[in-house]
């Protein structure tokens, strides 16, 4: 389990700008794993390919430790709230949790609110994004932002919920600001 963190900024030859937490798994300028798995979005499941999804631009990826879950349910409403500007700017938001895609389903209805997909993350994913939740099969809660080329723009990795939203908005808008095209 990491300890809350904070953000740094650094650049690299290939982005512009790039921000990542002092200990995230996956720095900024890191290739992000490629996965396909179920997912659902307003209760339909469907197969999610990152890959698929980065064609259309950047995505948010978070990773939370279990639907339903006080902290996990406040998070998700926030990202709820949050997908019309993340989308403004290009971004898609796409939520990570070990639970099957049953309970996603339900959960992307009621908590996501139908704005955002979530998707589940199999143990490969978990330890593919070094996100696992000490001593469980669950994910810790880290948000990953990544460009449209597959590289980690921005990561944020703290057990509490609160900041994941505006690190990663912030994140995106700066690289936005920089020249970054959505696509």
């Amino acid at each position: 389990m990491r300890a809350p963190t904070t953000l740094t900024l650094f650049t690299l030859a290939a982005l512009p700008f790039a921000v990542s937490p002092a200990n995230a798994a996956l720095e900024a300028g890191s290739a992000a794993p490629n996965f396909t798995t179920k997912a659902a979005m307003a209760g339909k499941t469907f197969d999610f390919s990152l890959a698929k999804q980065l064609k259309k631009g950047p995505v948010v990826l978070y990773f939370f430790p279990a639907a339903f879950t006080p902290g996990c349910t406040v998070e998700a409403n926030q990202f709820a709230e949050a997908t019309p500007e993340f989308r403004k700017l290009g971004a898609t938001v796409v939520g990570m949790s070990a639970d099957p895609v049953e309970t996603l389903a339900k959960f992307s209805t009621s908590e996501c609110r139908s704005k955002f997909a979530v998707a589940s993350a199999s143990p490969t994913v978990i330890n593919a994004y070094d996100v696992k939740l000490a001593f469980t099969g669950k994910s810790d809660r880290t948000s990953y932002l990544v460009s449209p080329g597959g590289k980690v723009i921005a990561a944020w990795s703290a057990l509490d919920y609160r900041e994941h939203v505006p690190k990663m908005m912030t994140a995106l808008k700066a690289w936005r600001a920089a020249g970054q095209k959505a696509r």
